[in-house]
């Protein structure tokens, strides 16, 4: 493909956009309980508004547009006093919770290596811990130590981690909330553990962080996760979830300010410009901080307290249907409106299926240590009207799952028998063929049902499943091969 040879029209380039968006999720219909957080008309008008108004702003430095300086300080302020931070708390603000937990993970990293000497570093991580904190340990070269959780609750076992503590361990982290279950991890135990044995204590408020102070506002029960729990040095907020910015805004809250500064980089030696960033990324646009700041001031605490009830009375009620569709079962007491199920008598990825013929979207998750196959929820504003037609199809899901059952045996008899083909050394060999046996097609065209696919998935060993997404995603990232400017 080339650039055209001549210039569209604006109504050109507008109508191929429209085109090019035919194939995604339907978000604005209010079904998709994954990916999307969806405040409503009104705060998408102030959130597009102010993005566009400073959408060409540049965030390398803060002296030029001293704006974005200035909102980027209110955020951080708002920030503090909703996790309960003292004046001495500091933050950044990022383009999301994997940026967010990065800079925590380094700064951890370095503060240990100048203060103890420790040069290779590891952190200890619940087994429920967000896969970014896997991603931090690949890119920054420090060893993830995955301990066990309650098999019941999914909540940290913090003596597993304390007996997995050692001389070059820098930092133990905890969930409010877990992504997987919407459980809360002990994060007192684990912060006290932290200061026992001199070391730095992350909590992953990405998803949690921001809608829990609401829900314990409101009655519900959330143990105390932030600034008011002695040992937490560190805590990462997304607001492009649940305070319904637009996708780009994230915060990382610091205990002190030697704590934010192991994050930054800072270059003199070359021949350009004097370089120092506090976040990984240098250049960029002031749109998702002018929108993050204009939604949160337009919403206010009494918009998210009103949001927040309705997401909390559809938890609840979403909870409640579940629990009385025969053969289905929530996994742990989520204190999140995250919310995961699964059966031991019911194909669990049958069922996401027949909901997507439905209309719905609901997101697999795959068997990982004590947590089964299921199906998870991340219910959202747009969710709330739909509670009682989602749960009426899901009981329709549910039976027709259920009658599927002894054919989709024999599609889990295959897949086990698939992923033991590829335990050996031509595993890799493999792949190809099995992705073409699947029925992806080139460009990542995916089969309409995906039960086969996330059986096999869920049966292979981690590493060759691993392998696979990459060769998958390496498909579906592939130059475009028509024609001059094609429309």
């Amino acid at each position: 493909m080339e650039l055209p040879a001549h210039g569209w029209s604006k109504e050109e380039v507008y109508a191929a956009l429209e085109k090019k968006r035919r194939g995604d999720v339907p978000w604005r219909s209010g079904r998709a309980f994954a990916y999307v957080y969806d405040g409503g008309p009104e705060i998408e008008e102030v959130a597009k508004k102010a993005y566009m108004a400073f959408l060409t702003e540049n965030g390398l430095d803060p002296t030029a547009f001293p704006s974005l300086l200035t909102f980027e300080n209110d955020l951080i302020a708002i920030a503090r006093t909703h996790l309960h931070g003292g004046p001495e708390v500091v933050g950044t603000f990022t383009s999301g919770g994997t940026e967010s937990i990065m800079l925590a993970v380094k700064a951890a990293r370095d503060l240990a290596k100048a203060k103890r000497g420790v040069t290779q570093p590891k952190m200890i991580v619940p087994i429920t811990a967000h896969a970014a904190f896997h991603k931090a340990g690949r890119y920054l070269g420090v060893e993830v130590v995955a301990t066990a959780v309650d098999p019941v609750t999914f909540r940290a076992d913090v003596a597993a981690m304390e007996a997995a503590v050692d001389e070059r361990t820098v930092l133990l982290v905890g969930s409010a909330s877990g992504y997987a279950h919407g459980v809360v991890d002990p994060i007192a135990a684990i912060a006290d553990l932290a200061q026992r044995r001199g070391l730095y204590c992350h909590v992953d408020g990405c998803i949690g962080g921001f809608l829990l102070p609401y829900f314990a506002r409101l009655g519900e029960s959330v143990p105390d996760f932030d600034f008011r729990v002695p040992g937490v040095t560190s805590i990462s907020m997304d607001l492009h979830k649940y305070a319904l910015t637009p996708k780009g805004a994230s915060v990382v809250l610091f205990a002190n300010d030697e704590l934010r500064r192991a994050q930054y980089f800072a270059c003199s030696q070359w021949t350009g410009y004097t370089m120092i960033n506090p976040t990984i990324q240098s250049s960029k646009s002031g749109g998702p901080l002018a929108a993050a700041w204009a939604v949160m001031h337009s919403v206010g605490d009494d918009g998210y307290l009103r949001i927040a009830k309705g997401l909390l009375e559809t938890k609840r009620a979403i909870l409640e249907g579940i629990r009385g569709i025969d053969g289905l079962a929530v996994m742990g007491e989520p204190e999140m409106c995250l919310v995961a199920f699964t059966s031991e008598d019911v194909p669990i990825f049958p069922m996401a299926d027949a909901m997507k013929a439905r209309g719905w979207l609901v997101q697999p998750q795959l068997a990982f240590g004590s947590s089964r196959e299921n199906l998870h929820l991340t219910i959202q504003p747009s969710n709330v009207k739909w509670t009682e037609t989602f749960l009426q199809d899901l009981r329709e899901a549910r039976d027709e799952a259920k009658k599927a059952a002894e054919a989709y045996e024999g599609t889990r008899a295959f897949a086990a028998m698939f992923a033991e083909r590829l335990t050996g050394p031509d595993a890799m060999a493999a792949l190809p063929t099995l992705i073409e046996s699947l029925g992806v097609g080139t460009g990542g065209a995916m089969p309409d049902k995906m039960a086969e696919v996330n059986a096999i998935l869920n049966a292979m060993p981690r590493p060759i499943q691993e392998e696979l997404l990459t060769r998958f995603v390496s498909m579906l990232f592939q130059p475009t091969s028509t024609a001059r400017g094609a429309r």
